[in-house]
């Protein structure tokens, strides 16, 4: 079919990727300027990122608003709040002020990334739904390559505070070029945000409701979120366990920074692999891949077989990467999509929150992240039975008409 408007996926991308890249990955371009401006400590300094559990808390909120008013709206207003939190830590004088306005920013994260993402995707191509989510998911690793050069160019050339309001400038012109760009209906149609009043209900899935008395539910956001420790414990973690093993700095942060790169070809490859067989048991596939890489990297040691273990876990991790919003998708609809998938991340706050302290609590008592990789292990295997036995309500998806 031809798709009105098929390039209605560049929006999501540059919102993820730019989204992703400012509040994520710039971060530490930040952190030495900060340092000789203030005399912070750098636990102070970190202690920022814990903000993002904001995002979470607030996901439900811009799920539901987002069913019922669209994700253009949310989109847009997500954007604004990101901007504006950059903006202001232009003018942080005082350590809770960084930490107020890096908040403000984390509340903006679901509205303009995995959120309206998902429903746009599961709008506009219900049959190609895996590759344009790939797509649009490559927009985190577009933003680790784009945002930091740009930020550590301007931090450079004008110092910190021209590097946030660089930065909050570059958001809110997306937030400019979303409003005028994303539609979820082509021309002379209509769309059905949630609420159950649309004149043609073209957007078919069950109730938010429906999916809460629904036992494929628990057991999905219990396979996400076990999923979501890769983000707390492993790639928070990876350079230090390296670096405990005997690999210098430069050797430790190239296995990270390869991970992410070959994050990006398992993006592209689970993101056919899913339209073959579905997203549950690609998530399912991912999650024993990633088993498998984290214990070569807990065998490897200090020997060359770590390359291997990126190689592994960057497949795995790149294709779970493309599946969060899809396995969702697939189980109830885009109706309830936002308000659904709200939910799902805010259960995947628990790793964000549980998983750094638990990871460093282990090494300080055995200096070494042996016990703590085995147990993310764990909880992989858990997270793959939970969605094996889960049985998710049919809901299938509608696709736009011209």
């Amino acid at each position: 079919k031809i798709y009105y408007n098929s390039n209605i996926t560049i929006a999501p991308f540059l919102s993820t990727g730019v989204t992703v890249g400012v509040t994520g990955y710039a971060f530490g371009a930040f952190v030495e300027p900060l340092e000789a401006e203030f005399g912070w400590s750098r636990t102070q300094i970190n202690a920022a990122l814990a903000m993002s559990v904001f995002s979470g808390l607030v996901a439900p909120i811009s799920g539901r608003l987002m069913d019922r008013h669209g994700a253009r709206p949310v989109m847009v207003a997500s954007l604004l709040l990101i901007s504006l939190g950059l903006l202001l830590r232009a003018g942080t004088s005082e350590l809770w002020h960084f930490y107020l306005f890096t908040a403000i920013s984390s509340i903006g994260m679901p509205g303009a990334t995995i959120l309206p993402a998902g429903r746009l995707v599961g709008i506009w191509f219900p049959q190609t739904g895996g590759r344009m989510m790939s797509f649009v998911t490559a927009g985190n690793n577009f933003g680790g390559l784009t945002i930091v050069p740009l930020a550590a160019a301007v931090i450079a050339l004008a110092g910190w505070r021209w590097g946030f309001l660089s930065l909050g400038l570059l958001v809110l012109g997306l937030a400019i070029v979303v409003l005028f760009v994303i539609r979820e209906n082509a021309p002379g149609t209509t769309t059905n945000n949630g609420d159950g009043d649309s004149p043609n209900g073209e957007l078919s899935g069950i109730t938010r409701g429906d999916a809460l008395r629904s036992p494929a539910f628990y057991l999905i956001a219990i396979g996400v979120t076990g999923g979501a420790f890769t983000y707390s414990v492993v790639l928070t973690q990876l350079i230090p366990h390296l670096e405990n093993e005997g690999f210098n700095r430069g050797a430790a942060a190239g296995a990270l920074t390869a991970i992410a790169a070959i994050g990006l070809i398992g993006k592209i490859i689970f993101g056919f692999v899913s339209e073959r067989i579905s997203a549950r048991p690609s998530f399912i596939l991912t999650l024993a891949i990633q088993a498998t890489g984290l214990a070569l990297f807990i065998f490897a040691g200090d020997s060359q077989l770590i390359w291997l273990a990126v190689v592994v876990f960057g497949v795995g991790f790149g294709g779970m990467g493309v599946l969060n919003a899809l396995i969702v998708s697939e189980a109830f609809g885009i109706r309830a999509f936002g308000s659904i998938m709200g939910l799902v991340t805010l259960a995947g706050t628990i790793p964000h929150l549980v998983g750094p302290v638990v990871a460093g609590v282990i090494f300080d008592a055995r200096d070494s992240y042996t016990l703590a990789f085995v147990l993310v292990i764990t909880l992989y295997l858990v997270g793959a039975v939970a969605l094996l036995l889960a049985r998710p309500p049919h809901a299938s998806r509608t696709e736009p008409t011209v």
